[in-house]
């Protein structure tokens, strides 16, 4: 119940259990195929989707190096640990950082980047990194109007961290003209790590061709070119890919519109349900972001409550990080996670609240209450 990596199907470790297969054959040459069509079908697009033998952060690097040059002035939104490493990222290639912040657990707000980018009346700043949905807090930042305040820009490209919302929230990346979408295996995919995905619009390839940042296995032009005879450049992970051609086609039985109203009914269950028990939540129900809920135990450590989870349950919640560190508890319900989990999650957590002489809720309240919400989402 982490939010990545997040429960892998068994007929996607089946898949991955195969023999390799030779990754310059025709048979998986077609395998590549179908999982592209498949990329493009979950990305709400007509662009091309690369695939990259990378973590969410090697995809998101390649995402910033591909499309600027050393100095370029660029924004980026830092409200969680995720979105301060594409600052990091982005000040190692000698680019103009300029971060927009907001404290961790807050969106970050759209009028900052409206200031910035209608200030810049000589179209200096040529993108905008943002991240989505900020794993580190579970807050999911209004990408939509960010977005809307970048094309009135005219010039700046949009790139777009979407490492936990591609797959979990609508991210229609050619109704939205969005430029630069990364995403991950261990997410949404229901994969293991491994894979990283990146989604490039006609005017981040016509930045491209103008970049001048140093690449070379995180050069996408090279993806691109492969991609067109359904190949690859270099070495794919083959088994992931073989891994993944499972789970598109599950994503794709189920429907987008039914995955993401999957992900929101967990997600209103799960606070649902913290909230039941008392406990505070780190960020508001307005900006919830559907892959993740963070916890804010009180008088108990957060850690503590994890490790009993594991040692009792043998379930796996993630911690917080930097200074959130041991202050928050986080229960990602993204990817391969159904109701029954929820469910199994909760009651798992009041055995343990009640272990550990948490005394701020009845018995069965957050059982209770989650089950509540999946019932009023199911018969509404």
């Amino acid at each position: 119940m982490m939010p990545g990596p997040t429960p892998v199907p068994e007929t996607t470790l089946l898949a991955l259990a195969k023999h390799p297969i030779g990754h310059r054959t025709q048979e998986f040459s077609n395998i590549l195929a179908e999982v592209t069509a498949n990329l493009k079908w979950l990305h709400q697009t007509e662009n091309n989707v690369l695939i990259l033998n990378v973590s969410g952060t090697g995809a998101v690097e390649a995402g910033i190096i591909n499309f600027l040059s050393a100095g370029d002035r660029i924004l980026v939104g830092a409200n969680g640990k995720f979105g301060q490493r594409w600052v990091e990222v982005s000040q190692a290639y000698g680019l103009n950082v300029e971060t927009i912040t907001a404290e961790w657990g807050k969106p970050l707000d759209p009028s900052l980047f409206a200031e910035k980018l209608q200030a810049d009346t000589q179209k200096q700043i040529k993108a905008v990194v943002i991240t989505h949905s900020e794993t580190s807090t579970g807050v999911l930042n209004d990408l939509e109007t960010i977005n809307r305040h970048v094309k009135k820009h005219g010039t700046a490209l949009i790139i777009v961290d979407a490492i936990t919302s591609l797959g979990v929230v609508n991210v229609p990346v050619d109704a939205w003209g969005l430029d630069v979408v990364v995403s991950s295996s261990q997410k949404a995919y229901m994969t293991p790590p491994g894979i990283g995905f990146v989604c490039v619009s006609p005017k981040a390839w016509k930045a491209y061709q103008t970049a001048k940042l140093p690449k070379y296995y995180l050069d996408l032009g090279k993806y691109r070119q492969a991609a067109t005879k359904d190949t690859t450049p270099f070495s794919p992970p083959v088994n992931l890919i073989v891994a993944l051609q499972t789970t598109l086609r599950m994503l794709k039985e189920e429907g987008l519109e039914s995955i993401f109203a999957r992900h929101e009914r967990l997600k209103n269950a799960t606070r649902a349900a913290i909230k039941g028990l008392n406990l505070p939540l780190l960020v508001e129900d307005s900006f919830a972001s559907p892959a993740l809920t963070a916890v804010v135990p009180q008088g108990i450590e957060a850690d503590k409550i994890r490790s009993f989870l594991k040692q009792r349950f043998d379930l796996e919640l993630a911690g917080g990080q930097d200074h959130l560190k041991n202050k928050i508890f986080r229960i990602g319900h993204l990817g391969f996670v159904s109701d029954r989990d929820i469910l199994s999650c909760i009651a798992s957590l009041e055995v343990v609240l009640a272990e550990l002489g948490y005394k701020g809720a009845v018995p069965g309240a957050g059982v209770a209450a989650a089950q509540f919400k999946m019932m009023e989402t199911i018969y509404s």
